[in-house]
């Protein structure tokens, strides 16, 4: 595998444009002389922005945000939160707070209501309109060869702040759409309709399309690529009822034949025990030049890559931690550890799978879908400390009431498996994070959004079919077209996409959150306080208060 080691400039850029203030930080500054302060850094982006060098810096810089959407701080914070309250898992720490009363939770004031909001308007949209704003400017033309040169550098970063738009409309509903950067401090933003940033994060999508290259440059694994802008513009189009669009965007992708779904075992793994699911996240296995054909979009979690790791102390992959059990707390039924060392990876049991995944979901073909074989989900577990009898046995159904079942062991996700230590990066690794890079966007996503459209256009045949390629790669039984619905396709995502997609933004933008937590959370108390109002998050308080020149109005029920 290739990768482009980061230069100290590109280490530089990424520091200033870490601790840049945004203009659109929504903080309020009212005395003249804080507007008047001088950069302690020449690398300000009058002077960086001058070269294709230094608009590839910017890109770095804008990778690594994008990539900081999984990594931030924790899980109550960050992209694992957005897994928890769903239909497909919930918090296995009982001592949190996150999820079990969504009305005392999700406040306007509640930190992790701000997370989101200030990632994508400090960091993406200052990041992706910063690159957009410079790379146009026309005395700055004559640093490109062309304009497919230029327009290349400008669609990636229009592809970033489509994608930001999108989340956030997801997220939120009505968002600001902001397209551009300011000089100073600006208080009166106001949230556009759901639909108008929808048809934006569009008309960028189209953009991006046009211009991207069809493969990465330079071999440079985890650049966006024209299929990336056309997956994302398959999933926007839905969003705004355009199906003959999305059937043709993910078409695109479809019928390029640069991507096929893997069906055969490849990459470092493939002779060993396992199955081709499974070997699409191995380590080492996430990116094309592991011969991954499968793959669009990657985040780049491997020390010193493009948009990776920086040092020693910075987080890597968190998915191992969240997803598997608390081992640590397990006792054998002498009262020994169950294990000695953590040969599992540092898990802690912050996501529980619910039950309705890991049993009702597969339906007649729980022991035929690959994707729910032993070796993409661990149901059996075995103590491993020599100091007990009970060494190299099987946990039994009888020790299990002995244990909280619920966070300390239940059947563990093998696809968050990685790399679970890295060269320098003690710190990361003693928190249970891992090296390995992370699947945005797969081929097998695009076939189940076009399914969708086909299925919301009234063509149950067509959405059949597809739902039937991604489901013959893992042996399932084919769905008939009569049983082709949005739920259906929601639980063939969970199949298929389970801790790659985020969870409670899929629900939110088919209209099903309310509905699936009900039914299928498996915590009492999440199932029975969300209201219906929860269908989107709350807009930030700190926003509201520091927008002081227009109303940033609240969404109902906050």
């Amino acid at each position: 595998m290739i990768k482009q080691f980061l230069n100290e400039t590109q280490r530089r850029i990424f520091l200033l444009l870490h601790i840049a203030v945004s203009i659109f930080a929504l903080a309020s500054c009212t005395k003249k002389e804080d507007l008047n302060e001088v950069p302690l850094s020449f690398l300000s982006s009058d002077n960086v922005l001058t070269s294709k060098k230094g608009f590839e810096q910017y890109i770095v810089a804008l990778h690594a945000s994008a990539r900081n959407q999984l990594n931030m701080i924790d899980y109550n914070h960050g992209f694992i939160n957005l897994l928890q309250g769903t239909d497909i898992a919930c918090n296995g720490e009982l001592a949190l707070i996150n999820y079990g009363n969504w009305v005392t939770y999700l406040t306007p004031t509640r930190p992790v209501v701000e997370n989101y909001w200030n990632w994508a308007y400090r960091e993406m949209l200052v990041r992706a309109n910063t690159i957009i704003v410079y790379a146009s400017k026309p005395e700055l033309a004559g640093i490109w060869a062309n304009d497919a040169e230029k327009n290349a550098i400008i669609a990636e970063a229009r592809f970033f702040r489509a994608y930001t738009l999108n989340f956030l409309a997801n997220l939120y509903g009505d968002v600001p759409i902001v397209d551009t950067i300011f000089s100073g401090p600006k208080t009166d933003f106001v949230r556009s309709a759901r639909k108008d940033v929808y048809q934006f994060a569009a008309a960028d999508l189209e953009f991006a399309s046009q211009w991207l290259p069809p493969t990465v440059i330079r071999q440079q694994e985890g650049r966006i690529v024209k299929a990336a802008a056309d997956h994302l513009l398959s999933e926007v189009y839905i969003s705004l009822g355009e199906y003959d669009k999305a059937i043709a965007s993910s078409s695109n992708v479809i019928n390029s034949g640069l991507y096929q779904l893997m069906t055969s075992r490849f990459g470092l793994h493939k002779d060993k025990p396992g199955d081709v699911y499974g070997d699409l996240f191995r380590p080492g296995n996430q990116n094309r030049s592991s011969g991954n054909l499968e793959t669009i979009y990657v985040w780049q979690f491997e020390d010193q890559t493009l948009g990776g790791q920086g040092g020693q102390n910075e987080a890597g992959n968190p998915s191992l931690r969240y997803w598997g059990p608390f081992y640590v707390n397990v006792k054998d039924p002498a009262g020994f550890n169950m294990l000695v060392a953590d040969s599992l990876g540092r898990s802690v049991g912050g996501i529980r799978p619910n039950n309705y995944f890991l049993y009702t979901i597969w339906n007649g073909d729980f022991n035929n879908d690959i994707r729910n074989s032993e070796y993409n989900i661990q149901r059996t577990h075995y103590y491993n400390n020599p100091a007990s009898v009970w060494v190299n046995t099987p946990v039994l159904e009888s020790h299990k009431p002995k244990i909280d079942t619920f966070r300390m062991l239940f059947p563990r996700l093998r696809k968050v498996l990685g790399n679970i230590s890295w060269k320098g990066a003690t710190s990361a690794v003693n928190r249970g994070y891992t090296s390995s890079d992370f699947i945005v966007y797969r081929l097998a996503e695009t076939y189940l959004l076009r399914a969708e459209a086909y299925m919301r256009k009234g063509d149950l045949t067509s959405a059949a079919a597809d739902i039937n390629v991604v489901r013959a790669r893992s042996n399932a039984s084919p769905v008939d077209p009569s049983n082709v619905n949005l739920d259906y396709i929601l639980d063939e995502r969970a199949r298929e996409l389970v801790t790659e997609e985020i969870r409670h933004v899929t629900l939110v933008r088919t209209g099903t959150l309310v509905e699936r937590v009900r039914k299928y959370n498996m915590r009492e108390d999440t199932r029975t306080t969300i209201q219906d109002f929860h269908k989107f998050w709350p807009i930030p308080q700190s926003a509201i208060d520091a927008n002081f020149s227009a109303e940033l109005t609240q969404n109902p029920g906050y």
